[in-house]
């Protein structure tokens, strides 16, 4: 039998914009599995933030924090940390420009501002509360993902002072911070490479501008209805939305589903 993945986003595309899990989503996730097609998370967030998910969909694989650290069925194939020198100068520029910043180290996360609005805000759009305060914690763990907290306007002075960082905007006024040339599609392609699963075999559903490395690289990427222009055109096909029951529709789509043997 041939090794088939199929690697999901969370947000967006497990998850409608009301953050739940459509019960068309589940089933469709329980007949791959049944099938014997590896499922995976291929997410922004850190493992603590969506092991919800994981347990409902019975998911133990996952691509977390665009790609900066991986695990298949349990167990980690592939971590790659930010130096701590370049975390030091982010944090000093930072506190110089009265900005905010969040540290994720493999499963949890802290920030480093009390009651910062910026913070608050983006964390309301996830619906989770607002993080553990630490300003230390990057000094005591392996980070593999920053969040920074600032208007746009302000984003092109870290662009110019750390030029091996790419920041990805997430959020009106929230970034990913990463190291350069990190995407999903690095951790998905270590995944592939450490369990023999030829690229042909994978597929991938996204929406977001962090999916379209990922959109490209799989054997088949399939973009969610809901999903932004930039998502769409690196995606193969392009189904309904999140919450139009998108996952089902799409694996009907590319033949992993056979729609005769779906309940009503």
């Amino acid at each position: 039998m041939k090794k088939q993945i199929v690697f999901f986003d969370i947000d967006g595309t497990l998850l409608t914009d009301d953050k739940i899990i459509p019960q068309s989503t589940k089933k469709a996730i329980q007949l791959l599995q049944a099938q014997g097609i590896y499922t995976a998370i291929a997410t922004g967030r850190v493992s603590n933030m969506f092991y919800w998910v994981q347990k409902e969909l019975n998911m133990e694989s996952y691509v977390s924090m665009n790609g900066q650290y991986v695990v298949f069925e349990g167990q980690q194939v592939y971590a790659n940390p930010i130096g701590r020198e370049i975390l030091d100068s982010l944090a000093a520029m930072a506190h110089k420009n009265g900005h905010a910043l969040a540290y994720f180290n493999h499963q949890d996360y802290r920030v480093n501002k009390q009651n910062h609005p910026l913070i608050e805000t983006s964390f309301d759009s996830l619906l989770m509360p607002y993080p553990e305060v630490d300003e230390n914690f990057y000094k005591q763990e392996s980070i593999y993902l920053g969040h920074l907290y600032c208007e746009s306007k302000d984003e092109q002075i870290y662009k110019e002072s750390f030029p091996t960082l790419n920041l990805l905007k997430w959020h009106d006024n929230a970034y990913d911070i990463l190291p350069i040339g990190a995407s999903k599609a690095v951790g998905i392609s270590k995944l592939l490479e450490n369990f023999d699963i030829p690229v042909e075999n994978s597929f991938a559903f996204g929406d977001g501008l962090n999916d379209l490395e990922m959109l490209a690289t799989v054997g088949t990427g399939i973009a969610m209805g809901n999903a932004v222009p930039e998502a769409k055109a690196a995606a193969d096909l392009i189904t309904t939305s999140s919450s139009e029951d998108g996952i089902l529709n799409g694996l009907i789509e590319v033949g992993l589903l056979d729609k005769r043997l779906i309940p009503a």
